[in-house]
Parts: structure tokens; C-alpha cells; sequence
């Protein structure tokens, strides 16, 4: 009798595995963003989302989950069930955040699915500033030490600490003032700040209007997929072919031109090691500027 009722409950088991729709059809894909709407992360993401989507046939939806430079985010997916359904839309932030004292986990806590993009910092004053290159800013900055103010998405941010290293490899000194991601370029409009630290999709429709003009600043950030540490393999490579896929549609290309953002596939083991040597480099310049915790 209870061998017979083993076998019914293997058999049981068995059946209810076999009817579980294959990934991704169980449930729509969740993406974290770690900053809130209308930001870079916000609007590029969205963009993935939307391509992930038709590749994939499934819902793929984006989640705002902003806070305490994207600790807040990052600790929400780190403790998601391994089933490939809970990504985080990874960025140098995992290393930033994390030495700069704001999230006890690291990269190590996560599976690298793939590189989506790259963007690089821009040091943006309004249309009308006096200043109009970056030239022209760094020699005022440098006649007026601590004069100047520069506003930044967060204490520890890349824009803070591109921010940091331009201004001291110039031998200039800037007063930073830290906002949340959403508040960066409204300060800057409003007349807070002098300039501001801010990716570029978040200023192209003000660039384009006049209102800000904006100067590239060479400290690449990219833009990626992570899932939980374990998930399964399978999974990672279903969402690593859809992303390529996307990334390599000319559709996200043209709206990433617009964007002002360069799309950038890397594959999940590559992008891994990438992110781990990067994680070194950044604690050594936060470090060397004196923003290591």
C-alpha cells in the first residue's frame, strides 16, 4: 500500500511538471528599475522591455523600485524566487552603491545575463549659460575653487563620481550636491545648481528644445540584465538570445540614437568578467577621490 502511494505521488509529480508551460510562459518577466520614471535607467529600460517582449512572447514588465542609490532595488531581486522571472536592470551602480557604503551586497550577488547598452555622462548647463564648453566651465571652476555647484543623481552615483574625477583631474574644486535621478535636471532648470552630472537620455528632449546643452564627459557607463545569483542556466540563455535579438534590431538601434545611448550586446559569461574587473577599477578611484567606505 504505501509503495502504491509513493508511485501515485511521483506520478502525481510528474504530471503536474509536465503541464507547467515552459520559461518565460508561466508568468510576465519583472525588470527592476533602480531609479525612477523618467530617468536614463527608466527610459532605456523600457525600451529593452518592449523588445524582450517580441522576442519572447511574453510580458515583460518595468518595476520602479528607487532608493538609497538603487540598494533598494538591487536587495529587492537578490531575494527573488531563482526562476528567471525577477531581473534587475544592472548598471555600474552595483559596484558604486556597494563601495561607496550603501548596500553590503555586492556584484557577487548576481547572474550577469548580458550587456544591453552604453551611455557616457554628460555635464549639462542651460542653453543659455555663459559657459559654452567644457573648457569654459573647468577654467571658471578653476579661478572660483568651491564656487561652482554641481548637482548629481546621488551620493556614490557614477554621475557623482564622474563629477569627482573630471573636476579633480582638472585641478578644480566644485561644490557637489546630490539629488534623487528625477530631481537632477529640474534643479538644474531651476536655477539650484550651476550644471549638473546626468546620462543623456535624460537630457535629450531638453537638449533638443534649447533649454540645456550638454558636454560629454569619457567615463562610459553600460547597461545590462542581471538575475539572482543561481538561477538556472536554461533561463539565462532564453534571455540572453532575446536580448541580442533585440539589441540587434534596427528599431532599438534608431531609438537608442535618439537617445543618445550606443547599443552595446555582451554575452552573460563575458559580461561577468567585465563587471568584476570594473568593480575593481571603481573601488580604486573611489578610493583614490575618497568616496570608498
Amino acid at each position: 500500500m504505501k509503495s502504491a502511494l509513493i508511485f501515485v505521488g511521483v506520478l502525481l509529480a510528474a504530471t503536474v511538471q509536465a503541464q507547467e508551460p515552459p520559461f518565460p510562459q508561466k508568468a510576465p518577466i519583472e525588470i527592476t528599475v533602480l531609479f525612477p520614471a523618467g530617468s536614463s535607467a527608466d527610459v532605456t529600460a523600457r525600451l529593452l522591455a518592449d523588445g524582450m517582449s517580441k522576442q519572447l512572447g511574453a510580458k515583460v514588465i518595468v518595476f520602479n523600485r528607487p532608493g538609497a542609490g538603487g540598494a533598494i532595488g538591487y536587495r529587492y531581486v537578490a531575494a527573488q524566487r531563482l526562476d528567471g522571472y525577477s531581473l534587475v536592470w544592472n548598471s555600474n551602480s552595483v559596484s558604486t552603491t556597494h563601495h561607496s557604503g550603501m548596500m553590503p551586497l555586492d556584484y557577487r550577488a548576481f547572474d550577469a545575463v548580458a550587456r544591453v547598452l552604453v551611455e557616457s555622462p554628460v555635464i549639462a548647463v542651460l542653453g543659455d549659460s555663459r559657459w559654452k564648453s567644457l573648457r569654459e566651465l573647468v577654467a571658471e571652476a578653476k579661478s572660483r575653487p568651491k564656487q561652482l555647484t554641481v548637482g548629481n543623481s546621488g551620493i556614490g552615483s557614477h554621475t557623482h563620481i564622474s563629477s569627482v574625477a573630471l573636476f579633480k583631474a582638472a585641478g578644480a574644486e566644485v561644490v557637489d550636491v546630490p539629488f534623487g535621478a528625477a530631481q537632477v535636471v529640474p534643479s538644474l532648470l531651476g536655477g539650484q545648481v550651476d550644471a549638473a552630472v546626468q546620462l543623456p537620455a535624460a537630457l535629450s528632449g531638453y537638449v533638443k528644445s534649447g533649454q540645456v546643452q550638454g558636454f560629454d564627459v569619457s567615463l562610459e557607463a553600460w547597461r545590462g540584465i542581471a538575475a539572482p545569483k543561481g538561477t538556472p542556466k536554461s533561463a539565462v540563455a532564453t534571455l540572453e538570445a532575446a536580448i541580442r535579438k533585440t539589441t540587434e534590431s534596427p528599431d532599438f538601434a534608431q531609438s537608442c540614437g535618439k537617445l543618445g545611448v550606443r547599443p552595446a550586446f555582451m554575452a552573460a559569461e563575458e559580461f561577468g568578467n567585465l563587471i568584476a574587473k570594473e568593480d575593481a577599477e571603481l573601488a580604486r578611484i573611489m578610493q583614490l577621490i575618497g568616496l570608498k567606505k
